[in-house]
């Protein structure tokens, strides 16, 4: 499905958003304030607009309701926060996704401020780190409304109690969904069919409570 989606702020991180999600077919305005980061040139098949997204008139200029997604991708937490306020409060858009410049301002960016997912690079980039170094063990990467949900990851090691076993076979506990296998180079949609091998690196959507029963039945209850 083709999305529309606003990005403030065009610095390296937003248009960098916005080429991949071009790439993935999606309609992408580029809100910004700073007349030297207006380089259309760079992104040329996003629309660029040169506004304050801190701004109501700006917003409702830009046609903010229209949009599916916002993203608040400037390097001040302050802006980022306002931007999602309103996108979600005055024009009432599905999902808001919040960039944390700042670690100790990670706490703010809530569902209150009307922010959907907020990412912190400090805590992806330690999420990646553990990813890459971990396996038996559960590795959060990613929470969503504000812990209601996490996007979590399990390698899968070897001897492991459902190791060559169907996924239909595997107990999964309540809230709590596979969403991929990453096998190798592959991306996998798990199907139930599919058996599970030492080395998958099993990506699952589940609440901040079932965590642990899921770590209990991927590897076992003693993990």
């Amino acid at each position: 499905m083709t999305m529309r989606i606003a990005i403030a702020g065009a610095g390296n991180v937003g248009r960098s958003i916005a080429q991949e999600l071009i790439g993935n077919g999606h309609e992408v305005m580029l809100i910004e304030r700073q007349p030297r980061q207006l380089c259309p040139d760079r992104v040329p098949q996003a629309r660029w607009i040169l506004a304050d997204a801190c701004e109501m008139s700006s917003l409702e200029e830009a046609d903010l309701a229209s949009c599916d997604v916002v993203v608040a991708a400037t390097g001040d937490d302050k802006a980022n926060l306002v931007v999602s306020l309103l996108a979600k409060t005055e024009f009432a858009v599905g999902r808001v996704v919040a960039r944390v410049n700042r670690a100790e301002n990670e706490w703010l960016f809530t569902e209150q401020w009307g922010v959907d997912v907020s990412v912190s690079k400090p805590r992806l980039m330690a999420a990646l780190v553990e990813e890459a170094v971990t396996v038996g063990d559960l590795v959060r990467l990613m929470t969503f409304r504000q812990g209601e949900a996490n996007l979590v990851e399990i390698t899968l090691p070897r001897d492991a109690p459902y190791e060559g076993q169907p996924i239909r076979d595997v107990p999964m506990p309540r809230d709590a969904a596979l969403v991929a296998i990453l096998r190798g180079k592959r991306v996998m949609v798990p199907t139930p069919d599919d058996p599970l091998e030492a080395g998958d690196e099993l990506i699952f959507v589940c609440t901040s409570e079932v965590e642990d029963q899921v770590r209990a039945v991927v590897l076992g209850s003693s993990s």
